[in-house]
């Protein structure tokens, strides 16, 4: 029994991976106070009001969440700002996130980068900096997404009932 205990324990320290990622970092950030942390599930576009397209519905199939970190600057947390953004950048260019498109320029800005097995999307990240008030991180989890998809989503959004209340803390961020 001792010996069962032993490799059980050996086991599951062995297999935590302790290098970091863009998952570890959302957690780890989520209950500071310089960060606004909101989920929101795939609930979030409500279809009943509108026609779905085979499309629309593949899209809202693929579609699970959407983690959304952002990090509000001020005054006085320059630098912390200028740490976090460089930590940001820096766990987006691991090997395994592939930039799919950049926009803006200098400070201003943001990229779209996806992260992938070999066929299949599962997950799309957002970052978007604005050097006066702060960056966000989104993340859009889902199975078997592509580049389509994300369009038909946001689409989807614009054309649903979305509670915006839900952005209200962003939105506050970002203005």
């Amino acid at each position: 029994m001792k010996k069962y205990i032993i490799l059980m324990l050996s086991v599951f320290f062995f297999s935590c991976n302790n290098e970091p990622s863009l998952q570890k970092y959302f957690v780890e950030n989520s209950e500071s106070p310089d960060f606004i942390s909101v989920d929101i599930g795939s609930s979030i576009i409500n279809t009943e009001k509108i026609t779905l397209t085979d499309e629309d519905k593949k899209a809202l199939k693929s579609f699970n969440k959407m983690n959304i970190l952002a990090f509000k600057k001020d005054s006085l947390n320059e630098e912390k700002y200028q740490s976090e953004t460089k930590k940001v950048k820096a766990l987006l260019k691991q090997e395994t996130y592939q930039q799919l498109m950049k926009m803006g320029s200098g400070s201003d800005g943001g990229a779209l980068y996806f992260l992938s097995d070999e066929e299949n999307i599962d997950e799309f990240v957002l970052f978007a900096n604005k050097k006066e008030n702060g960056f966000a991180v989104v993340r859009i989890l889902g199975d078997n997404m592509d580049p389509n998809q994300i369009l038909n989503l946001i689409n989807l959004m614009q054309r649903s009932d979305v509670n915006l209340d839900q952005f209200k803390q962003l939105k506050d961020v970002m203005n």
